[in-house]
């Protein structure tokens, strides 16, 4: 067997024979989280995570700008965009670098956009009249839109300071024990569920691209996973070889994304899609054109900040609901590349340094906050690629992208059929991956069922009705009522409280509840970093932390020892 394929990892168990510990937890992952792939293959797997989450961080604005009383031709529209992008890669790289370390993007959020519509209904941030914008100068209609980014920015920032102070603490964490499998199954399995209207709209705009793209994203990833293609390699020792390339298993989205891009290239050219098809490939293209060649976002470029009680009431919902979620997904995520189960310091500091991002993203005015990528983590699952590395040089074509705005207008002109037809890939394995964690409950157990049942049922109900009656509440204080909007409308966190709550309230065993199967994979503890190394260690650093004591009592520090922090706070007895 050659080293050429050894280097593809496709002899690992041949080469080391018996499997350790930590070579049987990565079960059939290509690359795991501590492994580095070659620099060339770290950049086509990037573009994959890009051109997975290009899709929902595109879109965000486009819902945004219209709410904020932008004219449809304004310029600024596509430096929103660059913005959002810019900062996703920013905080992209500080996760993945020095915050939980698990290969996942934080950007841009749907469960933001709520809140957000929510504020800028209320009667003091209501666009005028479309006469009255009309009549206003080019000055006067961005004074417009921009005091009304200065209102979100500021009260996104404040927001967060609330996210980062309870991870950084260790307040979420040490509520960890609460998060079950009942909790996270239909917290997970929800965001799903609940974006099936976005990838059902992007779909339906075209069902025969939509499906040619799930069709061969299927092939791809899941039939020819085992065929390798040959390719050219040249060595000093060698010369020229041939080596085996596993390029399905690799790139299944990357490759989907160019054949049918392609397709439709080809439909346009030859006149199959009639002028305005949404599957046509010309139809964005004055968005390269209107997009400037370089601009580097700053904080504040929109204004100062602006703070009111009702905006930071508001968003702190997002951010509540934003929590919840990406504690759901720390351990899916490890699970899936291959990693160990996340410690508490781990999720302690993943939790503080999403809330620093939504701090950033807010002053940076993007209009958005940040939040684990539900579509990345289903693209993980996908292409069984779960390295850190590729994901911190998918944060860098990020951070380019937003500088240069040309090269990010590229992607998003991708048709809206084929964006579809990869969200029914994504969206279902993100549903897939939190129905998994019941495999740690008794299923045939009524207990659980009802629970289940309930848990995923209902907050659909519930947000559908609260989507139907947004005016339904009147508690007297607009403030308190924008926060029950958006709580009672977000499906992730009724459907999370409500199995929290039922499983850790309706009388049930350990064994019935799971809770000592997921205690393996949901680790509470948080022992000192070993000499060794540890895969949620900070990559520099290391040595000196170990030995400064005072980091013990840190809860966000890889040597954290459990209850020293708290330990501070209590009186000992005389």
């Amino acid at each position: 067997m050659s080293k050429i394929d050894c280097q593809y990892d496709l002899c690992v168990n041949d080469v080391r024979g018996e499997q350790k510990p930590e070579e049987a937890r990565k079960g059939n992952v290509t690359y795991g989280i501590d492994d580095t792939p070659p620099w060339y293959l770290c950049i086509f797997m990037a573009l994959q995570h890009y051109l997975t989450m290009i899709g929902a961080i595109v879109a965000i604005p486009f819902i945004l700008c219209p709410a904020l009383c932008m004219e449809e031709t304004d310029p600024d529209r596509s430096n929103i965009i660059s913005t959002m992008i810019f900062v996703t890669g920013l905080i992209t790289w500080l996760q993945a670098t020095f915050g939980c370390r698990l290969p996942i993007v934080q950007g841009g959020t749907i469960s933001f956009l709520v809140p957000t519509l929510a504020i800028l209904n209320l009667p003091a941030w209501k666009c005028p009249e479309e006469e009255i914008l009309v009549a206003m100068s080019t000055e006067e209609r961005r004074q417009v839109w921009t005091s009304r980014m200065c209102e979100l920015s500021g009260a996104i920032a404040v927001a967060a300071l609330f996210q980062l102070f309870l991870g950084y603490f260790g307040v979420i964490g040490s509520l960890l024990r609460f998060v079950t499998p009942l909790t996270i199954a239909p917290t997970v399995a929800l965001v799903g569920l609940t974006l099936f209207d976005h990838a059902a709209e992007a779909a339906s705009q075209q069902w025969g691209i939509a499906a040619g793209t799930f069709i061969l994203l299927t092939i791809f990833s899941q039939c020819m996973t085992n065929v390798n293609i040959p390719t050219l390699s040249y060595n000093r020792d060698s010369g020229c070889t041939v080596a085996w390339f596993p390029l399905f298993k690799l790139f299944p989205v990357l490759l989907t994304i160019i054949i049918m891009w392609a397709v439709c290239g080809i439909l346009t050219v030859t006149g199959v899609f009639p002028p305005e098809h949404p599957a046509r490939t010309d139809l964005k293209v004055n968005i390269i054109e209107d997009a400037p060649w370089f601009r580097i976002p700053y904080p504040g470029q929109w204004g100062a900040p602006t703070v009111s009680v009702a905006g930071v009431l508001g968003m702190l919902a997002g951010v509540l609901a934003c929590t919840v979620e990406s504690i759901s997904y720390y351990p899916t995520t490890a699970r899936m590349c291959g990693a160990p189960p996340p410690p508490l310091h781990a999720i302690n500091r993943g939790l503080g340094t999403e809330g620093l991002g939504t701090a950033l993203a807010g002053l940076w005015g993007s209009g958005n906050g940040t939040n684990t990528f539900g579509e990345n983590v289903g693209a993980i699952g996908v292409t069984k690629v779960g390295s850190r590395r590729v994901v911190q040089f998918a944060a860098g074509l990020m951070v380019l992208q937003g500088v240069v705005g040309k090269l990010g207008a590229v992607f998003i002109i991708i048709p809206q059929p084929v964006v579809g037809g990869l969200f029914c890939v994504m969206f279902g394995m993100i549903s897939a991956f939190g129905l998994s964690a019941l495999q740690y409950v008794d299923l045939n157990s009524s207990r659980n069922l009802y629970i289940i049942g309930f848990s995923l049922f209902f907050p659909l109900v519930l947000t559908r009705w609260m989507a139907a009656h947004s005016g339904v509440i009147h508690t007297g204080l607009e403030a308190l009522d924008a926060v029950l909007q958006v709580l009672l409308s977000t499906s992730i966190l009724v459907g999370g409280a409500v199995g929290c709550l039922l499983d850790n309230v309706i009388p049930g065993t350990d064994e019935e509840r799971g809770l000592a199967a997921w205690a393996k994979e949901m680790s509470l503890e948080a022992a000192g970093a070993s000499d060794d190394g540890d895969t949620y260690d900070f990559p520099i650093g290391m040595s000196l932390i170990r030995r400064w004591k005072w980091t013990y009592y840190l809860p966000f520090m890889p040597t954290y020892e459990k209850g020293k922090f708290t330990a501070l706070f209590i009186k000992k007895k005389l």
